[in-house]
């Protein structure tokens, strides 16, 4: 899913992330608490989603506000994970400058060699985000792009329906 935030003065910024969870309370992704997506949901707690399909001629925006995941879903999620994956979570400061690819590799190898045997901890500073949905679109294709749009506003007893033009 595509994931747009915000800094502290408003400007955009906008990535892939792998969406790891949806149910009634929200869309669950995981990260590096101190990456550039990390600073930007720390600084103002809101965030959007958008999800594409090309081949089926629809998408599904998402608005909402940010709410950390509890230690135990980051835990539960975390071991779930490949060991290289857990490897490299912990050798990376996600979004970071360094010095070369073969530095981190080289951190990633010595990490692995270090926890031979052994579990790979999660870092305090790896963990998830929640977007909780204020507001949902779904988009369809529409022949001579008419196409359908119909937006969904959180209100006081559940959702309140608009049909967009397009």
């Amino acid at each position: 899913m595509a994931l747009a935030t915000a800094d502290r003065r408003g400007a955009p910024s906008v990535r892939y992330v792998l969406l790891k969870g949806a149910d009634e309370r929200g869309f669950v992704f995981f990260t590096d608490t101190r990456s550039r997506k990390g600073r930007e949901l720390a600084a103002r707690r809101r965030a959007a989603l958008a999800f594409y399909w090309d081949k089926i001629s629809k998408q599904v925006r998402v608005e909402g506000r940010i709410e950390p995941v509890s230690a135990a879903e980051a835990d539960a999620y975390w071991v779930t994970r490949p060991r290289g994956s857990r490897l490299a979570a912990a050798s990376s400061r996600q979004s970071a400058s360094m010095p070369s690819q073969d530095w981190l590799v080289g951190r990633w190898r010595r990490l692995q060699r270090d926890l031979a045997g052994r579990a790979v901890p999660r870092p305090a500073t790896w963990s998830g985000y929640r977007v909780v949905p204020d507001a949902i679109e779904f988009w369809r294709r529409g022949a001579h792009r008419l196409h359908h749009r119909a937006r969904f506003d959180r209100a006081r007893r559940g959702w309140r329906r608009t049909l967009l033009q397009p």
